[in-house]
């Protein structure tokens, strides 16, 4: 096991780089993320998928070893470069406050879509043009626990491997599906090819989302959630257009809010 104990090693180097102003750029030039903290980095070397974002080197102060070797079968190691820092070291490197130790960079392979239609899903929930990393962190990890099949995020939304949008899945984005970059018109159209019924939740939306409404659907269904400022594009009329009932006052849900609430109704049914 390699030691690094200077803030100016080429690894802090490149884990910075992945991490910095330019480091959605770097992750999709070298195909890798950053992975921090003991739970994440866990589920990142027990995936629940075949394919998945898999680690390829693993950072580990004397703390984070202790941490994660009383967490895991060493088997998990094989094929991964592992690192020893020193703490001052672990600090340079990660993104987070308060550092576990334990930092992983995993590859970015994922599911196509083309990939996920072969699978047979029953529930997807996708987002148009998601911005914020911490809501996007929470819907992938609302969806796992719901049981939904997949995630799919649309083109010009928020980076999935964004620090803060990993941290926010609190390891769920190695549990489920998730797919980037899908234009929302292809996927409406695909979708119909494969039986779906789809579903979008909007203010304006004529039906209301309740128990007699969700059960009244397709088996294979698809949940469309908008913008956090914008909502939805206009959508087709195969596209059913609900609505969350309100009693307060309040204008509208914040989309990972709003999210949570349909994600676990149309779970449980």
């Amino acid at each position: 096991m390699e030691k690094i104990s200077s803030l100016h090693s080429p690894h802090v180097g490149r884990v910075k780089a992945l991490l910095g102003s330019r480091g959605k750029k770097n992750r999709e030039l070298e195909s890798t993320f950053v992975a921090e903290g003991l739970q994440a980095v866990r589920e990142a070397l027990y995936p629940k998928m075949g394919e998945g974002f898999r680690v390829k080197q693993l950072f580990l102060t004397q703390t984070g070893s202790s941490k994660l070797s009383a967490d895991l079968d060493l088997a998990a190691l094989d094929n991964v470069e592992i690192f020893e820092t020193t703490d001052q070291v672990m600090n340079e490197m990660a993104d987070s406050q308060s550092p576990q130790g334990i930092l992983a960079l995993c590859s970015t392979k994922s599911l196509k879509i083309e990939d996920l239609w072969r699978s047979a899903p029953r529930k997807i929930a996708y987002f148009w043009q998601i911005q914020d990393p911490g809501n996007a962190g929470t819907v992938i990890r609302t969806a796992d626990a719901c049981g939904f099949d997949a995630v799919i995020f649309s083109d010009n939304s928020v980076d999935i491997f964004n620090p803060k949008t990993v941290r926010a899945t609190v390891g769920s984005l190695w549990h489920i599906p998730v797919i980037a970059d899908i234009e929302i018109n292809e996927f409406i159209n695909e979708a119909l090819n494969h039986d779906f019924e789809l579903h979008a939740l909007a203010v304006d939306g004529e039906s209301t989302l309740n128990n007699e409404y969700v059960q009244r659907c397709h088996k294979n269904s698809i949940w469309i959630f908008g913008n956090e400022a914008r909502g939805l594009p206009a959508l087709p009329d195969a596209v059913k257009k609900l609505q969350i009932p309100m009693k307060g006052h309040a204008e509208s849900l914040n989309v990972a809010s709003a999210a949570s609430i349909l994600m676990h109704l149309v779970g449980v049914n």
